[in-house]
């Protein structure tokens, strides 16, 4: 590690963690740390992994804090899987990630793999996603309900993720033969697991990171804690405001890289629903400091393929357009890693060089257009967002 004093935050699928991991944090700082910066890592199977991404980030950290901070910092580890920028899962961290699901996984991917052209082998397809998703009890979705494609039938749902990802018409490709529709099967595969982990990101973070923050601030009132997170990791530092008691205000910033939620979950009206509010609507009050979202056009996983989810989820019948032509002109579905804070009125906008030499405001939600920087979703290792977290904290030499 890079940095020392770190320590590490572990934590299950339902966010439960092992005993004492409170009072570590609560140690550093009746050693003298006044500020905590933690980092929840995305999608990423291995804890191994997710260490050396910590020790990459944080190692700038030393060099840029202001005399007299005395900083500690903590990664959390919790049960995700490594997606890659590309379309395809590595289904073999899927295995890892959901051991429980080993023989639903090898079935999934077997019939991925060998694309039979029967209407049954779709059938038992569809069936499989369904017991993947566990769909049958409390659902993979946020509210509680059933991401629509997972209940659609299942060749016209193959049908309509590929032609989304091809730019076609669905209703064209049905006569063209159904091998050809295992294109989608593998986007719908993807797609199912993404809520599986979406669904987990949050609850670790609410039941989990909050109440552990929580325990914290109330042993250790005057320790200022920092969070960030990336890409599904952003998800979850930023549910675990929602697992904070509201008079609790432990967190001093928070800082979003390539961060794989609604950009408008902030937003307490949705500009294309006056009448319904983000899934965190008004969180961002339980930040003492800013709330940044450092976002980059770069990134095509969540530019292109975040959408695709969130329309997958919530209207399906949307997914009949080609996914270029309604992701340029439909903001519904858009990630705030990909285009900042949406619908939060007085949202500050920053690029990245501004912030680097002017600073970050000291409250409130700010976007900050990190594309000089950020040319990929994993493109986080970069000392520039090491700055800009610093900034955030007010914790930096200026």
């Amino acid at each position: 590690m890079s940095v020392d004093p770190y320590r590490e935050i572990v934590f299950d699928r339902d966010g439960d963690g092992p005993a004492g991991q409170a009072a570590e944090l609560v140690a550093l700082a009746r050693r003298g740390v006044t500020d905590l910066v933690v980092f929840a890592h995305g999608w990423n199977n291995s804890p191994s992994g997710a260490t050396r991404l910590y020790s990459d980030f944080f190692a700038p950290f030393p060099g840029l804090l202001a005399p007299g901070v005395e900083a500690g910092y903590a990664g959390v580890v919790w049960p995700s899987m490594m997606f890659t920028d590309e379309p395809v899962p590595d289904f073999r961290a899927l295995v890892t990630t959901l051991p429980e699901k080993e023989r639903t996984i090898v079935r999934l991917t077997e019939l991925v793999a060998l694309a039979p052209a029967e209407e049954a082998a779709f059938a038992e397809f569809g069936a499989l996603l369904r017991e993947l998703a566990d769909v049958a009890g409390e659902g993979v979705a946020p509210d509680g309900t059933v991401p629509d494609f997972l209940l659609a039938d299942p060749v016209k749902t193959c049908a309509v993720f590929t032609g989304a990802l091809a730019a076609e018409v669905p209703e064209a490709l049905l006569g063209a033969g159904l091998g050809r529709l295992w294109n989608g099967g593998r986007e719908a595969l993807r797609q199912a697991a993404y809520y599986v982990m979406k669904k987990r990101a949050g609850q670790v973070g609410e039941r989990g990171l909050g109440p552990l923050l929580a325990e914290v601030a109330r042993a250790a009132p005057g320790l200022r804690v920092h969070l960030v997170g990336h890409s599904m990791g952003a998800r979850l530092v930023a549910y675990a405001l929602r697992g904070l008691p509201g008079a609790l205000r432990p967190v001093r910033s928070m800082t979003l890289l390539q961060g794989a939620f609604s950009h408008y979950a902030f937003a307490a009206r949705l500009p294309h629903a006056p009448g319904r509010a983000g899934a965190l609507r008004d969180l961002q009050l339980r930040v003492r400091g800013p709330v940044v979202a450092c976002h980059s056009r770069h990134d095509t996983a969540l530019g292109l393929l975040y959408p695709l989810a969130s329309r997958a989820a919530r209207d399906s019948a949307s997914l009949a357009e080609p996914l270029g032509r309604l992701v340029a002109r439909d903001p519904r579905w858009g990630a705030i890693g990909w285009d900042g804070v949406q619908g939060v009125p007085g949202a500050a906008r920053r690029v990245l060089a501004t912030v680097l030499r002017d600073g970050v405001p000291a409250s409130g939600c700010v976007s900050v257009d990190a594309a000089e920087a950020v040319r990929s979703h994993s493109d986080i290792r970069r000392p520039e967002l090491a700055g800009v977290v610093v900034s955030a904290a007010r914790i930096g030499r200026r």
